[in-house]
């Protein structure tokens, strides 16, 4: 609302009002929606007034009468404040520490930043306008003290202020790249984790995802997995079916990567492999495809069998693009097949070709500690398919056909026994494995219920020939 101005006859409110509104276009919705908590009536325009004190401040300042000009301003402010003129209020405020930043003077900046922020009915609107200069002068400030220091102010000045959380975000990063770089990781991924971004509305999804990553890696550097874990809950994998995201989901799953490999997670070490082998700029390059793949098959056949492992590598083997690694197409098959498996012939064969090569990047059979792990699941894959065609086998037998001693064979099968993979028993006293499933008593009836109708449909069948021979034995 506009009423005509002191001064100024002839001018009527419509006047005045459309005065305000053509004059301030530059306005966005994000700086009208500031105040929108409570109806603001501009009683007097001052932005002709400030138009012309802004330049005489501003040569004041440039005289070395920068108090002389502040002082100026901050009457100024003090009528365009009371008189409900937001636009003006803003400029005047900008224009405050922007003298004082000009000066470099550092005392009086982070004076009036603090001072202007505390007024009595002052608007959103110009405080928003003022921290937003602000955090503009930090990266340009060479000193680090004085970063630093302005920085905390801001921070202050900032905290539980929702209109001005995004700038609080902001500075807040900045302060945490200066710690690390500090070699203070803690302090940084500390100062970080305070900023709960997502519940920012006003920030957008991208910047968000930047700011959650940020504290992902952070956390992760100072060993703080289970952190770690937590912040990666909070961004959501549709988040990257939208355009332009591609770089950010390669950041995103390379992190997943190295958090899922610290818990050796690695059927969800392959998963992650097989989103970056899906992203669109990966796949438009022949060796970074590749090399996708080819983690993803080797983390595939590292993971623990489960049903969800065997739906993956269900998944991997119908890709066409396998056929184009011959070896990782072979080594995958061999564990979709229910044959059993040689140790010393699969690591002759191949131990070479599913290691890196000079000038690659690592695999992780590289490391000798993942063929152990590469050992044990041959094992359990010759186990599950013994279970499938023995009902009952010697322990010695079993033994022999996994290649491992009796007590390590009995451990392993205990194992799998454990984890629900197979069914079985062992009579040590005769040596002897049963894979038969103990049926519960509900089956055991069902069982003999089925089994009595099959044999009174034999007797049926039986009486029927019988009385039918007999029938053809009389008319002859």
């Amino acid at each position: 609302v506009a009423t005509q101005s002191p001064g100024s006859s002839g001018i009527n409110a419509e006047y005045g009002q459309h005065y305000y509104i053509t004059n301030n276009l530059s306005l966005t919705m994000a700086d009208i929606a500031v105040e929108e908590d409570r109806m603001v009536k501009m009683e007097v325009d001052y932005s002709e007034t400030v138009s012309k004190v802004i330049p005489e401040c501003e040569t004041l300042a440039a005289e070395n009468k920068l108090n002389e000009a502040i002082d100026k301003l901050l009457v100024l402010e003090k009528q365009t404040r009371g008189a409900g003129d937001a636009i003006s209020s803003s400029k005047v405020l900008v224009c405050i520490v922007s003298l004082c930043y000009k000066v470099q003077d550092w005392t009086l900046l982070k004076e009036h930043v603090t001072t202007l922020c505390k007024k009595r009915g002052h608007f959103k609107l110009a405080v928003t306008k003022m921290v937003q200069r602000c955090c503009e002068m930090v990266p340009e400030i060479q000193d680090k003290d004085k970063k630093m220091d302005l920085i905390e102010t801001l921070r202050t000045v900032t905290e539980g202020k929702i209109y001005v959380e995004n700038e609080r975000a902001r500075v807040t990063r900045t302060l945490a790249a200066i710690y690390e770089k500090d070699d203070q990781l803690e302090k940084a991924a500390k100062v970080l984790q305070e900023l709960q971004v997502e519940t920012f509305g006003t920030m957008e999804k991208k910047e968000k995802v930047e700011f959650i990553l940020e504290q992902m890696r952070l956390c992760f550097e100072t060993k703080d997995y289970i952190r770690t874990q937590i912040i990666s809950k909070k961004i959501s994998t549709k988040y990257f079916e939208s355009e332009d995201t591609e770089e950010l989901k390669l950041r995103y799953y390379r992190q997943m990567i190295d958090l899922n490999l610290h818990h050796k997670e690695y059927l969800a070490v392959s998963k992650n492999f097989f989103e970056i082998y899906s992203t669109a700029s990966v796949k438009a390059d022949d060796q970074k495809w590749k090399e996708a793949l080819q983690r993803v098959v080797l983390y595939l056949i590292l993971a623990e069998y489960d049903n969800e492992q065997s739906d993956m590598l269900a998944r991997i083997k119908s890709d066409t693009n396998l056929a184009k690694l011959p070896y990782y197409q072979n080594v995958l098959m061999c564990f979709d097949t229910a044959e059993l498996l040689n140790w010393g012939i699969l690591k002759k064969v191949y131990s070479q070709h599913l290691k890196s090569s000079p000038g690659e990047p690592a695999s992780p059979l590289d490391k000798e500690e993942n063929w152990d792990v590469l050992q044990m699941r041959v094992v359990e894959h010759n186990i599950r398919v013994l279970a499938k065609y023995y009902t009952r086998i010697s322990l010695q037998h079993f033994a022999h056909l996994l290649h491992l001693d009796l007590k390590e064979a009995e451990k392993r099968l205990c194992e799998q026994v454990v984890k629900g993979q197979v069914t079985a028993k062992i009579d040590r006293l005769d040596g002897v494995i049963s894979f038969t499933k103990q049926k519960d008593t509900e089956q055991i009836l069902n069982d003999w219920s089925g089994n009595l109708n099959s044999v009174m449909d034999l007797i049926g069948n039986v009486n029927h020939l019988i009385t039918k021979e007999r029938m053809v034995h009389q008319v002859s």
